[in-house]
């Protein structure tokens, strides 16, 4: 049976560090840690917040009981006052940040954790682990949604992935707007819908392609996708409407060149008679293949390894450092990582339109408020308890699309530049 256990999430420094405070006196002094990228990935314009939700999930099961606690003392990482300690271990303090959703640039305090020293700073792994991968995910998803322009896409990158970081990079991609995965488990988990019919296997299995194509629409019926690649893709269409008749939902084409490809399909289709029938690509798919099909008659994407790797970016960048200690701003002043002390708030300014021109990033104090303007930190979590009425992951998406239109529109595009929008920081 799968433990449920995330404390051993972490590494190893984490409990060494808090063994030396729980010696040294500093393990209770109250402490804000905040998550924030110095720069966004090379080419990116805009970061997407993403994870938080799991991330709550993750530290509701952070406890470290009698299996963790036994390995801990075995490989000599913690002491017997260590150990006591983290026995009892409960996150009690408090959790603010950026709405799933959200869009983030260099410097937007996305994550505020505080309480003690000790509660605090063994979280940062856990805290990193989750967001860099989800963000990144979602970051490189919601380029992908842009480029597609209201075409549906499906998630099917489970086998280039990790069992669990497919899950949740399924949902992160839905998150960003994805319609459909493929991963059962993140349907079942997040209620995202699911989606898939058969790979080139069942083709290859049948005496020939006409006989495959009989058997998947006998057990799935006409609302199926009948993959057409396996041999010759004319012919395969031809097959394939000979078996289902001109309704059949869609077939799908997962190699060659797809925009030509496509072209010819639809063309072939509608001479078929099958001028309702849907065209699915996939086969590596990013961003920057979808965009370049824009002009083509693709009415449906799957991608797969790009999103599950962030397309080319597959972390964040964020990080999780110290800013406060007893209500005194602290800073790290190492050449070429520098960061302003002391606890940020943070709002977005927009034109009365709607348009995002700048987000105001303040240390130690409120942000002069001006009119559009909107405050970008929510409470998440408070003593420890989450606070109530959480936004869904079907709220989370809204917000994103909200989000993203937004922005301006040179902050969507592919090519690399500035970020969408300008950060300001204000010293405290």
């Amino acid at each position: 049976m799968r433990h449920t256990s995330t404390a051993l999430y972490t590494d190893h420094y984490e409990l060494t560090m808090v063994s030396a405070a729980l010696r040294d006196g500093t393990a209770d002094r109250h402490c804000v840690f905040e998550v924030f990228a110095r720069r966004l990935p090379a080419g990116r314009r805009y970061g997407v917040v993403a994870g938080t939700g799991r991330l709550l999930e993750q530290l509701s099961d952070y406890r470290f009981g009698d299996e963790e606690i036994a390995f801990l003392r075995e490989a000599e990482v913690v002491d017997s006052d260590t150990a006591a300690w983290l026995s009892q271990y409960r996150f009690a303090g408090d959790i603010d940040g950026y709405a799933e959703g959200e869009l983030f640039f260099p410097g937007s305090p996305i994550l505020t954790v505080s309480g003690t020293f000790v509660e605090c700073v063994v979280l940062e792994t856990l805290v990193l682990s989750v967001l860099n991968h989800d963000s990144a995910i979602a970051a490189a998803a919601a380029r992908m949604v842009t480029a597609a322009r209201s075409r549906p896409l499906i998630e099917m990158g489970a086998r280039r992935s990790q069992e669990e970081a497919a899950v949740a990079a399924a949902r992160a991609a839905y998150l960003a707007g994805f319609a459909f995965t493929s991963n059962l488990e993140a349907g079942r988990r997040y209620g995202i819908p699911t989606a898939g019919t058969a790979a080139h296997a069942f083709t290859l299995v049948h005496d020939d392609e006409s006989t495959a194509f009989a058997a998947q629409v006998a057990a799935l019926g006409k609302n199926t996708t009948l993959l057409v690649d396996t041999y010759d893709i004319s012919q395969g269409i031809r097959n394939a409407i000979a078996v289902a008749g001109p309704d059949l939902r869609s077939i799908r084409i997962d190699s060659g060149d797809l925009s030509v490809l496509a072209a010819q399909s639809r063309e072939l289709l509608d001479s078929l008679g099958a001028v309702d029938t849907k065209i699915v690509v996939s086969g590596d798919l990013d961003e920057y293949a979808i965009a370049a099909l824009a002009a083509e008659p693709v009415d449906i994407y799957g991608a797969g390894t790009a999103v599950v790797t962030g397309s080319g970016a597959p972390t964040a960048g964020l990080i999780y450092k110290l800013v406060e200690v007893d209500g005194r701003p602290v800073v790290k002043r190492s050449e070429h990582k520098a960061t302003l002390g002391g606890r940020k708030t943070a709002v977005r300014r927009h034109k009365p339109t709607g348009t995002a021109t700048e987000e105001i990033v303040v240390s130690q104090a409120e942000p002069e408020r001006m009119p559009n303007d909107r405050l970008l930190q929510v409470r998440y979590l408070r003593g420890g308890v989450p606070v109530p009425d959480l936004p869904s992951l079907a709220d989370s998406r809204e917000h994103l699309r909200h989000n993203l239109i937004s922005i301006p529109w040179e902050g969507l595009k592919l090519s690399a530049g500035d970020p969408a929008i300008p950060v300001t920081m204000i010293g405290g």
